[in-house]
């Protein structure tokens, strides 16, 4: 999050960026030197850019790593489930359709981010077990791709605000404090709720029959981290648009650092996905400065190849 406080267009000294970072602390009364300017610059501008993508991340990731947690597969990703397009159709009607509509969005998004998971894990389900551990990720490719062309449909309706619908697509935190105010009561409900069902996920990963016997109520279980998951793309999408791979290389991240109990894998990968899309934030606003990069298109670049890898190892790993 320091890093992110430091990249800019604006050459403002790292140590006066630090102590002005200390002096926002309670109880903290420090002296950073800045100009009232370069002050509001950090607050109104980098910080809550920050704070954004840091949440956003978070949400993605811990959402990625409950849905693997549910499904029982390496390869669930938000994006590639279909609850992120779900999440971003639902979102761009309400865009297009209520102007003012701004609370109902997240509304929207996670009724959308629901369905889409729902639908792909139907899809999914109907190839039956002989369809190898990629199936699921497979419906849920078909189901976002329906789901982008409807969603493309929609925003011809809107041309004059086609570019701002195509950066809202290609991913964007920089929404200021009104985005993060809006999107934290949803990150605390979601993660609190996904961190609770840490140990009943690893009950549910030795098998239902199992867990059965073990007092764990499989399909409660499954449809509790299932909301909460969904909730936590939806409040990201609707924040910050359709940004992919962080719920797949994270988890996967944090199970190489720590082995498989999801107790350890959901907060690991809650604080790994916040400074991961911190860090990707700065290179996009660094890489090409003093223009600035999509976050989408950072995002992309790590996690195309990550999901290529983790596909090898699952197929090698497949009996």
């Amino acid at each position: 999050m320091i890093a992110g406080l430091l990249g800019g267009a604006a050459d403002i000294s790292p140590g006066q960026v630090v102590l002005q970072a200390l002096d926002w602390l309670p109880l903290v009364d420090l002296h950073s030197g800045l100009a009232p300017v370069e002050q509001g610059l950090l607050y109104e501008i980098r910080l809550p850019r920050v704070l954004l993508a840091a949440v956003v991340g978070g949400l993605l990731a811990v959402a990625g790593a409950g849905y693997q947690g549910v499904f029982r597969n390496p390869l669930a990703d938000p994006y590639l489930l279909g609850a992120a397009a779900g999440a971003g159709l639902t979102a761009t009607v309400v865009i297009v359709l209520v102007p003012a509509g701004v609370v109902a969005v997240p509304v929207a998004a996670f009724a959308g981010a629901f369905g889409g998971v729902l639908l792909a894990y139907a899809l999914g389900n109907t190839a039956g077990r002989s369809g190898g551990t990629a199936t699921l990720v497979l419906a849920g490719v078909a189901v976002t791709s329906f789901l982008t062309a409807i969603q493309s449909f929609i925003q011809q309706f809107k041309v004059e605000e086609l570019q701002r619908i195509y950066s809202w697509i290609m991913g964007d935190v920089s929404g200021g404090w009104e985005q993060v105010r809006l999107v934290l009561p949803y990150a605390a409900v979601s993660s609190v709720l996904l961190l609770l069902h840490g140990r009943m996920l690893d009950v549910l990963s030795v098998g239902d029959e199992e867990a059965t016997s073990l007092g764990v109520r499989a399909g409660r279980v499954r449809l509790a981290v299932l909301l909460a998951a969904s909730l936590a793309t939806a409040a990201a999408v609707a924040v910050s648009g359709l940004i992919g791979f962080v719920g797949i290389v994270i988890p996967h991240v944090a199970r190489r650092l720590a082995g498989g109990s999801y107790r350890i894998v959901l907060p690991l990968s809650l604080l790994g996905g916040a400074a991961f899309l911190v860090l990707a934030d700065v290179v996009a606003r660094t890489v090409i400065a003093p223009a600035e990069l999509p976050i989408g298109v950072v995002t992309m670049f790590v996690g195309a190849p990550f999901f290529v890898g983790v596909l090898r190892m699952t197929r090698r790993s497949a009996p």
